[in-house]
């Protein structure tokens, strides 16, 4: 998790103030913080005090009850995404929404305990075209998870964050097997340059489209 351009006891300020009777909007304009983020703020300050905004070296190690146990909460409807990333210490609201998104769609949940060595793997099996492009649109869906993908599919991140790379330049064409060098923008003509910017274009206006039926989705959820 990246660290927060805002200290411990800022956040902590604000979530007092909050809890202690003042408007999420008034404390949104008075300190440049959303409404919505001082609101999930309070929540984990109340359920855990300022160490709530610890920063912490390194990724969290969730085991595969731990997991079933916030999906189940979530499904059941007894806590809301925010109450239970609040109460349990999750890292983000994305990482239970992945949790919860992979659970309906494979019913598949793993242990993940983070270590080096899921950066510095190596290849770990032969894929085939279909199968490197389902990996790639389901990375670009799921907020380019890098290790979440590379562990539901049993490949290495090396190869998920390659693939991905290559289709963001060349498109579905750069995921097939090619012994040989592919062009840079910089060795190829001005027709061929404009076509690839048209695909880049094209597709980050796709995963921005993803990311907005992303978010309704988990508005309707929370709704629910």
């Amino acid at each position: 998790m990246s660290k927060s351009p805002f200290t411990p006891e800022f956040r902590e300020m604000v979530s007092k103030l909050f809890l202690d009777g003042e408007s999420s909007i008034e404390l949104s304009k008075k300190y440049g913080v959303a409404a919505y983020t001082v609101r999930k703020w309070a929540l984990r300050y109340k359920e855990q005090g300022i160490e709530a905004f610890a920063y912490h070296v390194g990724n969290k190690a969730y085991s595969l009850e731990f997991k079933q146990q916030c999906v189940e909460l979530y499904l059941s409807g007894t806590l809301s995404i925010d109450e239970i990333v609040a109460k349990y210490c999750i890292s983000a609201n994305q990482v239970l929404w992945n949790w919860i998104k992979c659970y309906n769609e494979t019913n598949l949940l793993k242990d993940y305990f983070p270590n080096r060595e899921v950066y510095m793997a190596e290849a770990r099996r032969k894929t085939t075209f279909e199968e490197r492009k389902a990996i790639v649109k389901y990375c670009l869906s799921h907020e380019r998870d890098y290790k979440g993908t590379a562990s539901l599919y049993d490949v290495s991140y090396n190869q998920v964050y390659s693939w991905v790379r290559k289709y963001d330049a060349t498109g579905e064409e750069g995921l097939y097997d090619k012994r040989g060098r592919h062009k840079t923008d910089d060795e190829v003509d001005e027709l061929e340059r404009l076509r690839r910017e048209n695909k880049r274009l094209k597709r980050q206006l796709e995963e921005n489209d993803m990311l907005v039926q992303l978010l309704k989705k988990v508005k309707e959820f929370e709704g629910m």
